[in-house]
């Protein structure tokens, strides 16, 4: 049983001194700001900017699927289209949540079709056959793996948010690379 006197009013309710009450008047503070509070450590400038070298990175990697599934031609050229297109969709559902939380942090997301090749970390290359298709595939994942390892890294705990949504699109990225690898050694032969 409390020792207050049956008049005084819970802590929490409108007592400013308690934790709650700190954390409802945070909130009230800088709302333009939507989901980012004031215990958002991460540089958002910096981060905005790594997620918008990785949407171009997703682009280029989306554009060399679509072509490739369709270029692809030979024996085997049906399930490698079918592989190729569900990396495309996957790659641009990438994008898709990439420019959603650079918007989510204020950014606005570079979508300028002139610049994606330049901005890049993977090159868009055309294979020639099936082999060279797989190949130019695993490289641009492997680069893609290695980036969005960096990009976690930077981040650590200052971003929990972009950490999640950056290790989501990390393992999809280690599964396509592991299934170029695999086309190219059992499908398609070195």
């Amino acid at each position: 049983m409390s020792n207050r006197p049956a008049t005084q009013t819970p802590a929490g309710i409108t007592d400013t001194a308690t934790p709650r009450a700190r954390a409802r008047a945070r909130a009230r503070q800088s709302i333009e700001d939507g989901a980012i509070t004031e215990r958002y450590h991460a540089d958002r400038q910096k981060v905005i900017a790594l997620r918008n070298t990785a949407l171009a990175t997703e682009y280029v990697c989306t554009l060399r699927y679509c072509r490739h599934c369709f270029m692809a031609k030979g024996m085997l050229a049906d399930a490698v289209k079918g592989e190729f297109l569900e990396h495309a969709q996957q790659e641009q559902e990438h994008a898709h949540k990439l420019t959603e939380r650079i918007v989510q942090l204020g950014g606005e997301p570079d979508l300028d079709p002139d610049t994606p090749t330049k901005r890049s970390h993977a090159e868009y290359k055309q294979g020639t056959d099936l082999r060279d298709m797989a190949k130019e595939h695993l490289i641009a994942e492997r680069i893609a793996i290695d980036s969005y390892r960096e990009m976690i890294d930077f981040i650590g705990k200052k971003d929990t948010t972009t950490k999640r949504i950056l290790e989501s699109i990390l393992a999809q990225e280690e599964e396509h690379a592991d299934e170029c690898a695999d086309m190219r050694e059992g499908w398609i032969g070195e």
